[in-house]
């Protein structure tokens, strides 16, 4: 059990329901937002755009989720509208990553740090990852400084890390192939199991469903089945095995429907899990009407079926487990 002091463990209680589950809405997404609203309103990307869609995300869906993650370059404006019982995460790391060189290297907002995260109010940094286990070790070796570093800048503020987890495979260029579907397993398993190690000074993990959805039988459409539902069951049960840190599921670009089956599966499988942290999951069918229509529009949709999605996740979360117990308080 890894042990937390209470600062920390008073900025996770901020984050989470009273039964220590965090349902959290994210809303970080910078580059891919920008294109996704400029696409919808058939016209080029603005600065304006994108920080209104994240104040009208926060102020019309925070009442219903326990935590809202958001990024410092355009979702400050929305950390002012949240609910005042919904805590914040901000993102530290820049959008995207180095295209210049192999390996998908992170780096930090450069007029961000772990003190300025905190004096925003926030009660976490999250950093974003992309990992492949099986990549050079040389690639990998510097991941892991990266993110120790991260780790220590949380610890000296007294913060806690939510370290977002997404795996690709360094060979395959298609994430959402058949090819990659078959080894998705092994690569999430392996990366949490890398980072559940003590010296990244990580609090939680953001990981993600060990397993894709789009070929899972009754889930696979056109595509053909890679896993059975017992498979997809026992996967995420593996997955809770391999570490003893809290962690969340993020959505990772799924339907509603289908990041809520994910979860009932993650139940049925007695899975430890310990929340999510979902985003377009909940929110971006509003895109279409708050960009091509008005943010009127927009803000209708998130009041009616984006809070029918968020309450429907909530009602899904029952078979979450307190993160209270993995963390010792100190």
């Amino acid at each position: 059990m890894k042990t937390i002091y209470s600062e920390v463990a008073k900025h996770m209680g901020n984050l989470s329901n009273d039964n220590g589950v965090i349902s959290a809405l994210s809303i970080d997404q910078r580059g891919s937002l920008k294109k996704m609203l400029a696409a919808a309103a058939n016209k080029p990307a603005d600065e304006t755009t994108i920080v209104d869609f994240k104040k009208a995300i926060s102020s019309e869906l925070t009442p219903y989720a326990s935590a809202i993650l958001t990024d410092p370059e355009y979702g400050l404006p929305a950390t002012k509208v949240r609910d005042k019982n919904c805590g914040l995460l901000l993102s530290y790391e820049k959008t995207g990553y180095d295209t210049t060189e192999p390996g998908r290297m992170p780096d930090l907002i450069e007029n961000q740090s772990g003190l300025r995260i905190k004096d925003e109010g926030a009660d976490a940094i999250k950093f974003l990852l992309y990992y492949d286990p099986d990549e050079s070790k040389e690639i990998n070796d510097k991941k892991h400084a990266f993110v120790e570093r991260v780790g220590a800048e949380a610890k000296a503020n007294g913060l806690p890390l939510f370290l977002e987890l997404v795996t690709y495979d360094a060979n395959i260029s298609d994430a959402k192939s058949e090819e990659y579907a078959k080894i998705k397993p092994d690569k999430v398993m392996k990366t949490m199991r890398e980072f559940s190690k003590p010296e990244y000074g990580v609090t939680v993990l953001k990981v993600e469903v060990p397993f894709n959805i789009e070929f899972v039988d009754g889930f696979n459409g056109n595509n053909d089945v890679v896993y059975s539902r017992d498979e997809a069951k026992k996967l995420l049960k593996k997955q809770s095995d391999v570490t003893d840190l809290p962690y969340i599921f993020l959505s990772a670009g799924v339907t509603s429907k289908e990041f809520i089956a994910e979860i009932k599966m993650a139940e049925d499988a007695n899975a430890n899990f310990n929340g999510v942290l979902c985003g377009r999951a909940t929110w971006k069918p509003s895109i279409k009407p708050f960009a091509a229509e008005s943010e009127a529009a927009g803000r209708k949709w998130l009041s009616t079926q984006g809070k029918q999605n968020i309450e429907n996740l909530n009602v899904a979360l029952k078979g979450a487990k307190s993160w209270k117990d993995k963390l010792e308080i100190k």
